[in-house]
């Protein structure tokens, strides 16, 4: 990173914390996708808010000054951070009277980065990042390709970072202009950032991860090997998107904020008791993951009509695909996630056949599905019971009982029998493997496992079957 960059300083400020940032590199193509789609929010949003811009390398961007002027027309403020030769002053959207160019030293690190930071009352969101340096590139030097050019920093939606960010940019603009700072400091202090309705994140994931398809499809490079890693660049973000809502969805439920990470621990041991290959696991982690993400299971496309169906037509087919659920889901968007949907869609489903979408029965009932519903119940149950006065042992018993008395009817009696070995285990004092995703490397949720994770699920594995 660069010294005294604003991306080093939020690294160093969270190096030591308890929740060190993960950082990943992006290719140009997929950043231009997700400034895009979190500035199209900015478009839809009344609560006019705060933003903040660096325009690494400004004059390949002077196309988007036209964009900022709408942007303006939205926002309380925007301050756009570029060295003088980007042609921006020139420019009819600098004079607007809630825009404020500061006028980077070239040799400022700053100039080298790139950020769009977003911060209102409802929303906030942000890109920050940096360029690789010719010594990153390492053997392969520069690429030949704009869309290729690689970026090392993050995206998030998290409010509290985003204000952070807020912060260090404008104090980083206090160096050129202290009245200007002054001002969007007032600003940033009048702005109180809440956690976003699910609603709410469920639009900007849509449009994010719209824009990274659309994206994908326009991108022509020379050869087969370059274009493989620009796609996956593109799919580990679009699995981000959904992952950092999911995460944020989490936070916000005060009462149970571990809820994801928990029944992803009980759903991986309970796929490896049923010996499930290593593909069904993953696939039923990565659902388990997204479990309480039911507003995207109502979302359509926000670009052009027909641009959903285009990826569910290259998708495999998938035999069970409910009719009564609408085919523009955003996960079903996503050819590698339309599995992972079917099985988020059929976790209502009851075993007896009264359950929704689909009113399928018995093993008709895709077994991910079965699995996450009794997992997810299991832990909503002993959560609810942690505030009481009853021991480890009798809240894993109870809330075990609670979900036998609802075999055969709502559950899969042999699920039931699998869970009951692994309360065994709970009992005798064998804790949860629990793992925080990395949302910054998305994509070794499809296509590998970490070989610390698989070892902790298979030593407690072990453990289980020899009690």
């Amino acid at each position: 990173m660069l010294e005294g960059s604003i991306l080093q300083q939020l690294e160093i400020a969270h190096r030591n914390s308890k929740r060190p940032i993960r950082f990943g590199v992006y290719y140009k193509n997929t950043l231009v996708a997700l400034c895009h789609a979190l500035e199209d929010h900015i478009l839809n949003d009344v609560t006019s808010p705060l933003v903040i811009t660096a325009f690494e390398q400004g004059k390949w961007y002077l196309q988007e000054a036209e964009r900022y002027a709408d942007i303006a027309k939205k926002s309380c403020q925007v301050a756009i951070m570029a060295t003088p030769d980007t042609g921006w002053a020139e420019h009819p959207t600098s004079q607007l009277p809630n825009v404020n160019l500061v006028a980077l030293d070239p040799t400022d690190p700053v100039s080298r980065e790139w950020h769009l930071i977003i911060l209102s009352p409802k929303y906030t969101a942000m890109v920050i990042c940096q360029e690789l340096s010719e010594a990153d590139y390492g053997s392969s030097g520069l690429p030949g390709s704009d869309l290729e050019r690689k970026f090392y920093g993050l995206w998030t939606f998290e409010p509290e970072l985003v204000k952070e960010t807020a912060a260090l940019a404008i104090a980083h603009i206090k160096r050129y202009n202290p009245e200007l700072a002054a001002q969007l400091t007032a600003y940033q202090d009048s702005i109180q950032p809440s956690l976003a309705t699910p609603e709410q994140l469920s639009a900007v994931v849509s449009r994010v991860v719209d824009y990274l398809q659309t994206g994908q499809v326009n991108i022509s490079v020379d050869t087969a090997t370059r274009q493989q890693a620009l796609d996956r660049n593109l799919v580990s973000n679009e699995i981000q998107a959904f992952l950092r809502m999911a995460q944020i969805m989490d936070a916000a439920d005060i009462t149970n904020p571990m809820a994801a990470t928990e029944v992803v621990a009980l759903a991986e041991i309970i796929g490896q008791l049923l010996d499930l290959p290593a593909w069904q696991i993953k696939r039923l982690r990565l659902a388990g993951l997204l479990h309480r993400i039911d507003p995207l299971q109502r979302v359509e496309s926000v670009l052009t009509p027909g641009t959903s169906s285009r990826y569910q037509e290259e998708a495999p087919s998938c035999p069970l695909t409910c009719p009564l659920v609408p085919g523009a889901q955003v996960l079903r968007t996503m050819p590698r996630l339309r599995a992972v949907a079917q099985i988020i869609t059929h976790q209502t489903e009851w075993w007896d056949g009264t359950g929704e979408p689909a009113g399928l029965t018995g093993d008709e009932i895709p077994l991910e599905s079965r699995i996450l519903a009794l997992v997810a119940d299991f832990q909503w149950r002993v959560n609810q019971k942690k505030s009481t006065q009853l021991s480890r042992e009798e809240i894993f018993a109870q809330a075990l009982e609670e979900c036998r008395q609802q075999q055969s009817r709502r559950f899969d009696p042999k699920l039931i029998d699998t869970l009951t070995l692994l309360v065994m285990g709970l009992q005798q004092g064998i804790e949860l493997p629990l793992m925080t995703p990395k949302v910054s490397a998305g994509m070794w949720l499809l296509d590998s496992r970490l070989d610390s994770e698989s070892k902790t699920i298979v030593d407690l594995n072990q453990n289980l079957r020899t009690r």
